[in-house]
């Protein structure tokens, strides 16, 4: 008797699983990773098989049987994987499992299938009907004669799509003629492929320098020694990097083993996922959540099945099905998009430290900004000098104190530079990290501010432009934290005065104030407004490497890994606007920003530098990003943490409660507090509850776990919330843990 223990993939975390299903003969090939559709009280759900036992707790009888598999699956380490996701995170072994299966599996069990092509072969009888007098019908003989005309492929076979688009010859037709057998019909699977588009500097193959190959050996001898070893590739921009990342993946290949390299955003790395497809081609996959299901299943399936060895992709392509793993690229491992949102919130770096461990696989994070958690526990692999020789562009800080309020965001040395930028028919790039036009609206005659009706924030006024779809026309309002839109209005309903003021400046308006300033040069924006339609952040890109000259203005989003010989200036605005953020990273998380945006400029003949308009040019953040400094920096950097006892030095936890409305959310607050701060190790520190601002809608509370040793206080917290949801006590609250928040 053969037992499947299955988790239901359903998003109750008050489920206890697994549940026992009795194993029929016809399904005698279920193991560890099948997805079967099992009968789960009056519903039908389906499950994920994590043991195959041999006897149950249960008599027989009382064992249900599945009622079918499904052909999709994950392998027993995949499983393993989403089980300690969910564990590490405190979320649910259904929302844990549901990161590994094959995409396009539905709760439901239908899933996305093959794509087929028809395949058309003329037989000998065909050939012969055309001669020998054989009744056709004139659509038959049409066919026929374009089957003969189109030639002989390879195989014998025409895609019976190339016959519809070239001869107009119908499906039906054909089914006809192999009735009578004058051809032979056949579905053949075709994979689905997503395009690669070429954006910027063109992908070569440069021998390495002595530096880079120093690297390389290193992280070659921790493949072949086939034990994990964890390895930070600090690199200046434009050291040459992704060269080493690709001879790394080649020398896996060659040893037999697999790759998957990680990038912060696909959308905005076009230029490192082209250069893998170009030099590894079909033995490259591509995996993220912007592709078409088709093409995610596709690309799964050649992982899967060991046609593709490598894998590329964002967070989620750490879950790919890559076998005999034997390399981890974490590429820009600096950067918080890693982080994982929505439930279970896992931070990809961490996530791959541990399948890197599992599969004994040599793990590689690269930077020019390393976390200081990164920069404290890992061995260090140095790229001190960019690839071609050419010198780092020089930073000049300028300082806004002083200057009147009224005299615009950009600086007279900023406008000179964009002039000498249009002189010399180059291109610059100006970061600004704030979307919209102008951040708030108030009224001047009696002082009321736009909020959101669902969120207790300001709500940003846009300018609607044919680049962003928008129903309200016109002037518009949005949140940006829940979609809410309105009607910018012409009067303050309040009081009826017509003296309504747009407060500060976003990327929008900068855009239009950077064509007045420089006429000569195009604007391009990028932001997540601009870049809302699918594939529009490759459209602006290449317009943008494609133009003569022009100026490319956004958000954090013109600082991630591009690189454009013809820059010759990078701008950044407000560059001190997140150190005044409430978060411990926020000198971390400057000092990246800025460096990254610095490393844009200068990469080609024509040199480079770079302007930085601040309010606190003597910050430590801003001063050594100046100076290229990581060092630097990240020596301070840990001092002041080391001091204020927060990461490396100690692991954080956070649980937010909400409801509709704030006495749920309170009360599960403090009696989550109660029941959790005995079970805390000694070390571990609780902070509050505390309020929340309001999100869409919901009244929120959190807590805070501070705590030197990571795994007994997510053990803890894990224990404390799972006793509260078994209790009933979660009914109208929805609860959220984040470990190791960003």
């Amino acid at each position: 008797m053969a037992i499947a223990k299955v988790e239901p993939l359903t998003t109750a975390r008050a489920l206890r699983g697994p549940f026992d299903y009795l194993l029929p003969e016809r399904l005698g090939g279920v193991g560890v990773g099948s997805v079967l559709l099992v009968p789960f009280g009056r519903r039908r759900v389906l499950g994920v098989v994590v043991e195959v036992a041999e006897s149950s707790e249960l008599a027989p009888e009382r064992l249900a049987e599945p009622l079918r598999a499904l052909e999709a699956g994950a392998t027993p380490e995949l499983v393993r994987l989403g089980l300690w996701v969910a564990r590490e995170y405190c979320s649910t072994p259904a929302r844990g499992l549901e990161l590994v299966l094959p995409p396009g599996i539905g709760r439901d069990g239908l899933h996305v299938g093959p794509r087929l092509e028809l395949m058309v072969a003329v037989t000998a009888s065909g050939r012969a009907a055309l001669d020998d007098g054989t009744r056709l019908g004139r659509r038959q003989r049409d066919a026929l004669a374009a089957l003969v005309r189109e030639g002989p492929a390879p195989s014998g076979e025409i895609p019976a799509s190339e016959l519809e688009g070239a001869a107009a010859v119908s499906r039906e037709t054909l089914k006809r003629l192999e009735a009578r057998g004058l051809v032979a019909l056949r579905a053949q699977e075709t994979r689905r492929r997503p395009s690669v588009p070429a954006v910027g500097a063109r992908s070569r193959q440069p021998p390495l320098s002595s530096q880079q190959q120093r690297a390389l050996t290193e992280i070659v001898a921790a493949i072949e020694r086939g034990t994990p070893r964890e390895l930070l590739l600090h690199g200046v921009t434009g050291s040459g990097k992704t060269e080493v990342y690709i001879a790394a993946a080649e020398a896996a290949l060659q040893r037999g083993r697999g790759s998957i390299v990680l990038v912060p955003e696909i959308a905005l790395t076009p230029q490192i996922v082209a250069r893998f497809a170009t030099r590894f081609g079909d033995r490259v996959a591509l995996l993220h959540s912007r592709l078409p299901r088709g093409e995610r299943r596709d690309e799964w399936q050649r992982l899967s099945s060991g046609e593709a060895r490598i894998c590329v992709g964002p967070r989620s392509a750490v879950f790919a099905p890559v076998a005999d793993l034997g390399l981890v690229v974490i590429d820009e491992e600096h950067d918080a998009s890693y982080k994982q949102e929505g439930d279970p919130r896992y931070d990809a770096r961490e996530v791959a430290r541990f399948r890197a461990t599992e599969s004994r696989a040599a793990l590689v994070a690269g930077t020019a900004t390393p976390r200081p958690e990164s920069w404290l526990a890992l061995p260090r692999l140095e790229l001190p000098a960019r690839a071609d020789g050419r010198p780092l562009p020089p930073v000049e800080l300028v300082d806004l104190r002083g200057r009147s309020p009224g005299a615009g965001p950009l600086h007279p040395r900023t406008v000179e530079a964009l002039a000498e930028v249009a002189e010399r028919r180059a291109k610059a790039i100006v970061l600004l990290n704030r979307r919209g036009w102008s951040p708030f609206l108030t009224c001047r005659s009696c002082g009321r501010a736009w909020s959101c009706p669902q969120c207790d924030v300001s709500l940003v006024i846009h300018r609607t432009s044919h680049e962003v779809p928008d129903d309200v026309g016109g002037w518009a309002l949005r949140c940006h934290h829940c979609g809410h839109a309105e009607h910018a209005p012409p009067s303050c309903p309040d009081c009826g005065s017509v003296s309504l003021a747009r407060h500060g400046i976003g990327t929008e308006r900068l855009a239009t104030l950077l064509s007045e300033a420089a006429a000569s040069l195009p604007v391009f924006r990028l932001d997540s407004d601009s870049a809302a339609r699918t594939g529009s952040h490759l459209q602006i890109l290449k317009r943008f490497d494609e133009a003569d000259s022009g100026v490319l203005v956004g958000t954090q989003m013109v600082a991630k890994g591009h690189d454009f010989p013809d820059v010759v200036l990078s701008v950044v605005l407000d560059a001190d606007a997140s150190l005044r953020f409430p978060d411990f990273r926020a000198e971390e998380r400057t000092f990246a920003l800025v460096s990254q945006l610095a490393g844009r400029s200068g990469r080609g003949e024509r040199g480079g530098r770079v302007l930085v308009q601040t309010l606190a040019p003597d910050a430590p953040a801003i001063r050594h990003a100046a100076t290229h400094d990581a060092a630097g920096f990240l020596a301070g950097e840990l001092e002041r943490r080391r001091a204020l006892r927060y990461p490396p030095f100690s692991h954080l936890v956070r649980i937010e409660l909400a409801a509709r409305d704030a006495g749920p959310a309170q009360r599960a607050a403090e009696l989550l507090a109660h029941g959790l701060g005995p079970s805390l190790p000694e070390d571990a520190e609780l902070l509050g509850p505390a309020p929340r601002f309001r999100l869409r809608g919901r009244d929120r509370r959190q807590l805070l776990v501070k705590a030197t040793r990571r795994e007994p206080a997510v053990a803890a917290v894990r224990a404390a919330v799972e006793g509260l949801v078994a209790d009933g006590a979660m009914r109208e609250v929805a609860l959220g843990v984040d470990v190791d928040p960003q």
